[in-house]
């Protein structure tokens, strides 16, 4: 059986990687591609399948671009308005959102203290994302620090729209950091030295990057003891549970973390 990562830009991808290591770790002769399309590509990539391929996991920036070519979509998929799993059975596309569940599963793993109020830097689908996993956890008040209230406007539907109805705000990019958890979408570039000291309050840092790694807020909280959320972390939880969607087999979890491991290891030496 086939499946593929598909993306622009993918070379950076860690999903080979991880995949792979399950396959080899529970016994399946399966094959997993990284493949770069866009989202004028999409459509016809999906219609030129054969049975051969069972599953495919989606970056950015077909999250979105997906919804509206599979057969059935996931009550999570919907929420989040953005798939990064498709499953492909029966003659049927089935789109579904590992990020959320994902996402839950990494914090927990290294936190299990109450969650109420938590801050996302960003506001783009990954904060749509990790703001729902939030409100999953607990919290009943989201703040998004973002450039701008107008380019925040649809990750803050997204966020308020889950049924537990939280309370998301807007705030600048320099307010303070507030709540439980911290989570950083923003690229290492722009985690300045103000920033880097408002998360210091915050029981838990979740950096959703892991290239390049550390970043100066992970940097900063492994050296002040913080519980800390890698993005390899978030990677190795949302493939687990794809690895089982795409194969009905149990994930070897830490087969896959320990090859995404010494993956990030060779690029950090090269």
């Amino acid at each position: 059986m086939r499946c593929a990562v598909l993306g622009d830009p993918i070379e950076h991808s860690l999903s080979p990687t991880l995949h792979r290591a399950g396959y080899d770790a529970v016994g399946l002769d399966w094959r997993y591609d990284a493949v770069q399309l866009g989202t004028a590509g999409l459509a016809g990539f999906l219609a030129a399948l054969d049975p051969g391929w069972r599953g495919l996991s989606l970056t950015m920036p077909l999250k979105r671009a997906v919804l509206p070519l599979a057969d059935v979509v996931s009550d999570r998929a919907r929420t989040a308005g953005a798939a990064n799993t498709l499953v492909l059975a029966d003659g049927r596309r089935h789109a579904d959102n590992t990020d959320l569940p994902g996402a839950v599963a990494a914090v927990r793993e290294r936190y299990d203290g109450p969650v109420r109020v938590a801050t996302v830097v960003g506001a783009g689908a990954t904060a749509a994302s990790t703001g729902l996993a939030l409100v999953e956890l607990g919290a009943r008040e989201v703040v998004l620090l973002a450039r701008s209230a107008e380019r925040a406007a649809e990750t803050v539907a997204v966020v308020a729209a889950h049924p537990a109805a939280p309370r998301v705000r807007v705030e600048p990019l320099d307010a303070p950091v507030v709540g439980e958890v911290v989570v950083s979408t923003v690229p290492a570039s722009a985690q300045d030295a103000s920033l880097v000291e408002r998360t210091g309050d915050a029981p838990v840092v979740f950096e959703v990057l892991y290239d390049p790694w550390p970043t100066p807020l992970a940097a900063a909280a492994a050296e002040r003891g913080q519980a800390l959320v890698g993005g390899l972390d978030l990677l190795v939880h949302q493939a687990a549970l794809q690895f089982t969607a795409f194969t009905g087999v149990a994930a070897p979890l830490e087969a896959m973390r320990a090859a995404g491991e010494r993956a990030l290891a060779e690029r950090a030496g090269a």
